[in-house]
């Protein structure tokens, strides 16, 4: 436990670096686990392989769930086809043209090659969800949903492939309808347990009405670790079913939700930092330099041979722009996944899993390193790099343990805002709307009927979900007056954060719902304004909500 703790410290620690060295954040977690390994300073004799393979499955479940979560409607909705075009049958392409070259770079037998293929073939979730947050990377929103979407699928068809080629050298299946028999069973049945088990579960969540809020989220883990566990127990894909297990709660109203989510970006870290670290204790860096040279070879063929093929044939029918086809080439990184199922020949006791294991740590930790640095600097080349978002310096979230028809949403407003400019008391708000509070740089700004909106506020406003359309479209940039409301900007509009949980008999904007717990900044009027005589919350400045929202209200919003 002691040393498991050292190496836990040592790889948040390093994460501080991340950014000064330029290097995913994943790598110097890979780092600190090879230091501390046998050839390292650490001297740690670590080895266990079946041991690995469970923490990293484990781990990658957490992973996967969180990236369900953050996953919204709207973005598969824009990028499911691409997404499960390219996470099925880019997969595909990529393991077919990687393990031939693979086959004759190494000389072993082309099924052997095609296992390596399998092994290294897919886009790495938490590489990619990791590189992109540390990173700053900031694409339009039909490309990150696409990137991330694909990302986070497509180990499904990786795990299928590789477990079914292993089976095929074994003799325990052969090539035809079996292996297709194989697949279509790992896809359906993962499918319809993640759904089952999300339906069941938020309806558990909002029914349960448990006493102690940081039981929430330990059953949302529960839920996840159920489908990957009963999926995987029926012969499916338990990736797939944690996956879309985290979507469906992500996407639903449930209680506690802001609670959940941030349970489980500490535990997605958790598992990241534990995964990496424990895999680099796996590798042998005296081994990798013997397949450093036909590592770099395979390495070059995936980056920019099998990805590049694989993206331009299946992403050229909708109609996504070069620039963004050479981006989506780019984005293929790999991770923990390939490590993880370079473990599985040695378990299965093939001849030359080693060498496998080898080639493939190599190729991830090229991957990572290369295409993981340079990946903000090719966004920025391509000419599609977005402004990063800002964030306000507070925020403001409905916390409580019951259901409740009631959100606390965030828009940023941008110079094109249709608000931008006008004072509060001049925006036609819906009756069942309030504005709760206004952040403008590191001031909290007490909203009243004299306060203008400038760009760059952050305005938070109470609502109940009806009423949402209508706030939205108040706060949309004139190009987007006539487009549907409700899902954003990722451009030039305002920016919008759902920060209720929909949950509880109180739905109160409460001031102590800040980031991280603190308290919000002294609310001053805003530099420059006259003290206004009108009460904060009057219906004149506001609008109004049917019902008061105090901080110890029972009533329903």
């Amino acid at each position: 436990m002691f040393i498991g703790a050292i190496l836990l410290l040592f790889g948040i620690a390093s994460s501080k670096f991340s950014a000064r060295l330029g290097l995913p954040v994943l790598v110097l977690f890979l780092v600190v686990g090879m230091l501390a390994g046998s050839d390292g300073i650490g001297g740690i004799e670590f080895s266990n392989y079946q041991l690995s393979n469970g923490i990293g499955t484990l781990a990658l479940a957490l992973i996967l769930f969180d990236g369900g979560l953050r996953t919204t409607s709207s973005a598969i909705r824009g990028a499911l086809g691409p997404s499960m075009t390219l996470a099925t049958a880019g997969v595909l392409i990529t393991t077919l043209i990687t393990g031939a070259a693979a086959s004759w770079i190494l000389g072993i037998p082309l099924l052997n090659g095609l296992l390596l293929g399998a092994i290294i073939g897919s886009t790495d979730a938490a590489a990619v969800f990791a590189v992109m947050r540390s990173k700053g990377v900031r694409l339009s929103e039909r490309l990150s949903s696409t990137v991330e979407v694909e990302s986070a699928s497509n180990d499904p068809m990786a795990v299928i492939l590789t477990v079914g080629i292993i089976a095929i050298l074994q003799g325990r299946m052969e090539i035809g309808p079996e292996l297709l028999i194989f697949f279509i069973r790992q896809m359906g049945i993962g499918a319809v347990v993640g759904l089952v088990v999300a339906r069941g579960a938020t309806y558990l969540l909002n029914r349960i009405h448990l006493d102690a809020a940081g039981l929430y989220p330990i059953l949302a883990t529960a839920a996840g670790l159920l489908s990957y566990g009963l999926a995987a127990v029926l012969g499916g894909s338990g990736f797939l079913a944690v996956y879309l297990t985290g979507i469906v709660l992500g996407n639903s109203r449930i209680v506690f939700k802001q609670g959940i989510f941030h349970f489980h970006d500490g535990m997605a870290w958790l598992a990241q930092i534990t995964m990496f670290v424990l895999l680099g204790l796996l590798s042998d860096p005296s081994r990798l330099a013997g397949v450093a040279v036909h590592g770099l070879l395979i390495t070059a063929v995936l980056i920019f041979v099998a990805r590049p093929v694989a993206v331009g044939l299946l992403l050229a029918p909708f109609r996504y722009s070069m620039r963004e086809l050479l981006m989506v080439s780019w984005v293929g990184l790999k991770g923990s996944v390939p490590i993880i199922l370079a473990t599985y020949p040695l378990m299965a006791g093939l001849p030359g899993g080693r060498l496998l294991f080898d080639v493939t740590f190599f190729v991830v930790l090229v991957s990572a390193t290369f295409q993981g640095w340079s990946l903000a600097p090719v966004a920025r080349w391509l000419g599609l790099q977005l402004p990063p978002r800002p964030e306000p310096p507070a925020i403001l979230e409905i916390s409580s343990l019951r259901h409740i028809e009631g959100d606390i949403v965030e828009y940023t407003v941008t110079a094109d805002s249709r608000v931008t400019g006008q004072k509060l008391r001049d925006v036609d708000f819906p009756e069942s709307a309030v504005v709760a509070m206004i952040t403008r740089e590191q001031q909290v700004i007490p909203p009243r009927g004299r306060t203008r909106i400038e760009t760059g506020d952050h305005v938070f406003i109470v609502l109940r979900p009806e009423a949402r359309p209508l706030v939205d479209r108040i706060f949309s940039n004139f190009e987007e007056a006539g487009d549907d409301a409700g899902s954003g900007s990722d451009g030039n509009g305002s920016a919008l954060r759902n920060n209720g949980d929909s949950g509880g008999d109180a739905g109160p904007a409460n001031d102590s719902a800040t980031d991280g717990g603190q308290a919000a900044a002294p609310m001053r009027p805003a530099p420059g304004e006259a003290p206004d005589l009108e009460p904060p919350g009057s219906p004149r400045a506001l609008g109004a909500l049917e019902a008061p929202v105090s901080q110890k209200s029972s009533e329903p919003l």
